[in-house]
């Protein structure tokens, strides 16, 4: 399997993002930088976190209208 990428908030004690609990995940660090802006910062997913406390990004509602692996092209 490939490194998971996680969410964490831009400050000194930052939480890692979730949604209904479950910690946000992705495969692809450069892609969630491309997606997302703001005060955050792209960690890699803890190893205590186990899988099924976690949900792929492609799965959370307002990302359901991107297709995986992203086509930049599409962006523009």
């Amino acid at each position: 399997m490939s490194r998971m990428w996680a969410i964490q908030e831009d400050t000194p004690y930052g939480e890692l993002l979730s949604w209904n609990g479950r910690t946000l995940v992705h495969n692809d660090r450069d892609e969630l930088e491309f997606l997302l802006t703001g005060a955050i910062r792209i960690v890699p997913c803890p190893p205590s976190i186990p899988p099924e406390q976690t949900i792929e990004l492609r799965f959370h509602p307002q990302f359901a209208h991107h297709q995986f692996p992203l086509r930049r092209e599409a962006y523009r």
